[in-house]
């Protein structure tokens, strides 16, 4: 399972991130794509719903970064995450995404940010063994647990959904 790609400059980033902060966790790389959370599972040879994707929004009025972590089965429900939140959030575009997260769309870790994003954990992924979350590009990958992902990102358990 993608052991033989060479991992580039931003997974490699994320290894020694996760090496730092005290995890074992090893990142892998894939030749085909993990941009997407069915690519990824395809890829992995897991379940969608073990695709944990980070999801960046903005707030509407202190434009302010925030992070979902949500399983790749599940749909934002954008309202919902406002409520959480307490203003209003919309999608920012690519330019955005990378300036606060120093990672591309489609391989944005769930930590290792070139800033700390507010962070929110998809409570359906908390029922699962093991999750996938993507390692700074849309090729890697590393496996982890529910928890480790809360401990790892800081984040709030919440319904998304």
């Amino acid at each position: 399972m993608g052991a033989d790609v060479e991992l580039g400059s931003s997974a490699r980033a994320v290894q020694e991130a996760l090496r730092r902060l005290g995890y074992g966790n090893r990142v892998v790389a894939f030749d085909q794509t993990t941009r997407t959370a069915k690519e990824a599972a395809e890829a992995i040879g897991c379940r969608v719903e073990q695709i944990a994707k980070s999801l960046v929004f903005r707030t509407s009025e202190g434009q302010r970064p925030i992070l979902v972590v949500a399983s790749g089965k599940n749909r934002v429900n954008e309202a919902r995450l406002a409520d959480h939140v307490g203003e209003g959030i919309e999608r920012p575009d690519a330019a955005y995404v990378r300036a606060r997260t120093g990672y591309a769309i489609g391989g944005v870790p769930p930590m290792a940010h070139a800033e700390a994003l507010e962070t929110y954990i998809d409570r359906d992924l908390m029922a699962l063994d093991a999750i996938w979350a993507a390692a700074g590009t849309p090729h890697a990958v590393f496996r982890l647990t529910p928890e480790e992902l809360v401990a790892l990102t800081g984040g709030r358990v919440v319904d998304v959904t």
